[in-house]
């Protein structure tokens, strides 16, 4: 017979008061924003970051809406190269992983005007102060590919700002070095509030548990590095991939990811794609060395996504059907948008309605 003390009790109470408990306990009362720049193909590191996780929350009954941010690309870009492949790449990726277009929705920018016009009075709720002291953007900057930077790329936290609040989403997954992007979304929000009456709410954020995926040269996994391992890869290009990987000389496989980050990073590969703690992993494969590790990954990578590259594959014969989907949910978002920027101009006084007919 079991027996519940008053501090498990106490315990499962403490438990159920977290974010998460939250979720489980009533999933209807969130509303999710997330999304990818179209700027290349979704990897393992988007998946394993937060794609399952969108899948996850869709399933629990969160209401979910994923971006394709394709203004966006124009931060960091001076031009948005094969920008319809690549939404369409994103699309199949979606489709693919699981999230269901009955469930959620799926849309782009450019699609949704009213979306984009709430940056206006979202930017005088802001000082170029506070936006020049965002620690992401500066690392952005840093990073920009760009000979200079552009208002864009200045006001991108705005940005994200529209993208969250306009259909007022109250949670958020990001990634701990997102967190200063997600704290100006609260802050626009709370000061609107404040000086207009209280529209929106203020967003939580829904921090991942997953560690970041290195890539196949033992650095953040990116689009941009070359590093990746693409959703759509076929079995033989992602053999490939990992076999050109970064390891080093010490036979014996460890998980240190401070110590060593190029085996370390496959050895957690290899867990994630099997369910299993990457120190167990390491452990199993002790002494056969890099390429005992590397055919470990190869056969959990590919055994992974098999499933979702046959529902790729199967959705890309009939890209009708996919485009329609996002044709369904720009509607659903530019629904949502037109109602969310009608309650702002109220609360403005009427500001940008226009004279009267």
């Amino acid at each position: 017979m079991t027996t519940t003390t008053c501090a498990d009790a106490d315990a499962d109470a403490v438990q159920d008061d977290t974010l998460e408990g939250r979720i489980r306990r009533d999933p209807a009362r969130f509303r999710v924003l997330t999304g990818d720049r179209p700027t290349g193909a979704l990897h393992l590191g988007h998946y394993f970051g937060t794609l399952h996780n969108r899948v996850r929350l869709q399933d629990l009954g969160v209401e979910v809406f994923v971006l394709i941010a394709d203004y966006q690309v124009l931060t960091d870009r001076d031009v948005a190269e094969r920008l319809t492949a690549t939404m369409e790449g994103l699309l199949l990726d979606y489709l693919a992983v699981g999230v269901d277009p009955e469930r959620s929705v799926i849309f782009n920018h450019s699609a949704v005007p009213a979306l984009n016009q709430l940056m206006l009075p979202f930017l005088s709720l802001v000082s170029v102060a506070e936006l020049g002291r965002n620690p992401t953007v500066k690392d952005e900057i840093t990073h920009s590919r760009q000979a200079s930077v552009s208002g864009l790329m200045f006001t991108y936290p705005v940005h994200q700002a529209a993208d969250i609040l306009f259909c007022k989403g109250n949670l958020v997954p990001v990634g701990q070095d997102q967190l200063p992007h997600l704290e100006v979304t609260r802050t626009v929000a709370r000061r609107f509030n404040e000086r207009y009456g209280p529209v929106f709410p203020e967003p939580d954020a829904l921090l991942s548990a997953v560690p970041q995926l290195l890539g196949t040269d033992g650095t953040k996994m990116s689009k941009s590095r070359a590093n990746s391992i693409a959703l759509g890869a076929g079995t033989d290009e992602t053999a490939r991939l990992i076999k050109g990987a970064t390891t080093d000389a010490d036979r014996h496989i460890t998980y240190d990811p401070e110590g060593r980050p190029g085996v370390s990073g496959l050895v957690l590969l290899a867990a994630l794609c099997l369910d299993r703690d990457p120190h167990d992993v390491a452990e199993e494969i002790g002494g056969g060395g890099a390429a005992a590790l590397k055919r470990t990954v190869t056969d959990a990578v590919n055994t992974r996504l098999a499933p979702m590259r046959a529902r790729r594959a199967e959705y890309a014969r009939d890209m009708g059907y996919v485009r329609s989907v996002l044709r369904a949910g720009n509607e659903r978002a530019n629904a949502i948008a037109d109602a969310t920027l009608t309650q702002v101009r109220e609360a403005m006084g009427g500001l940008g309605r226009g004279p009267a007919s």
